[in-house]
């Protein structure tokens, strides 16, 4: 099996995978390439030779905190390397990162659309500092999102903000900078230590264009993500590879990166 770490993947408790599945396809307009579950998630990641994947749950209340922490402490495994989240409104925030950092997760994921928040809010400068003081990961969504209105809360340049206040945050944003604001992530991101997971990118710009950004972004900080189940995670990678990327630039957004970042 090749060594693919696929950064960006979405799945549920066997109990809850089918409603939360049937939920978002309506709210988004958009059809799930899986059933919503680890197991199903394993099977595709062994169709297209994928190593590990890592699971991006997102904390819609406070409340849900707990539950999504224990459930990644269940599924955590070699394969599998699970994301908690901690929604922006919990009173208890730096005490769930320390919790979060002591039972080893690499990082947490935020969402600004599910969870109401812009992404440079001041309200949310003691998360960052925390987390970047613990070295978690904090992986964001960027740019609009497909089933909310598009109000700009997570564009490139809150990104600029938040980095430039944060500069040892390890923040990761999602779909190349910001989906469906690339030209904005073109001129205010590429060229920059930012790092940038590409899911949900490459089957909507054309290919010279977004080799021409990957190209022209520090290789060391672009990872490959699919954003499975919303995307299927071979079909993924074809279009990756269909880039004809250098070798080198392609070992290093489907492996060397993510391994660097998840201490693999």
């Amino acid at each position: 099996m090749t060594k693919i770490i696929d950064f960006h993947t979405h799945a549920f408790p066997d109990a809850i995978a089918a409603g939360a599945i049937a939920s978002l396809e309506k709210s988004g307009n958009i059809k799930a390439f899986l059933n919503g579950t680890i197991a199903n998630l394993l099977q595709a990641m062994d169709q297209a030779e994928i190593e590990t994947s890592v699971i991006c749950s997102i904390a819609t209340r406070p409340q849900q905190f707990q539950p999504i922490l224990d459930w990644s402490l269940a599924i955590r495994s070699p394969r599998i390397i699970p994301f908690p989240s901690i929604h922006p409104a919990d009173p208890e925030i730096q005490s769930r990162l320390q919790q979060i950092h002591e039972l080893g997760f690499k990082g947490i994921k935020l969402h600004p659309y599910y969870q109401d928040f812009f992404l440079d809010d001041q309200a949310l400068a003691p998360l960052y500092q925390q987390a970047a003081e613990l070295r978690l990961l904090v992986v964001v969504h960027t740019g609009y999102d497909i089933a909310y209105p598009r109000i700009r809360r997570a564009d490139p340049q809150r990104i600029l903000n938040v980095i430039r206040q944060f500069p040892t945050l390890q923040l990761v944003t999602t779909h190349l900078g910001g989906w469906e604001e690339w030209d904005d992530v073109n001129a205010k991101l590429i060229g920059k230590p930012i790092y940038m997971e590409i899911s949900f990118a490459l089957d909507f710009l054309e290919q010279d264009y977004i080799k021409k950004m990957l190209l022209s972004h520090p290789q060391e900080y672009i990872l490959f993500g699919s954003d499975s189940p919303w995307a299927d995670q071979q079909t993924s990678l074809n279009m990756l590879r269909k880039l004809n990327l250098p070798p080198e630039v392609f070992s290093a957004i489907t492996r060397e990166n993510g391994a660097r970042l998840l201490d693999l």
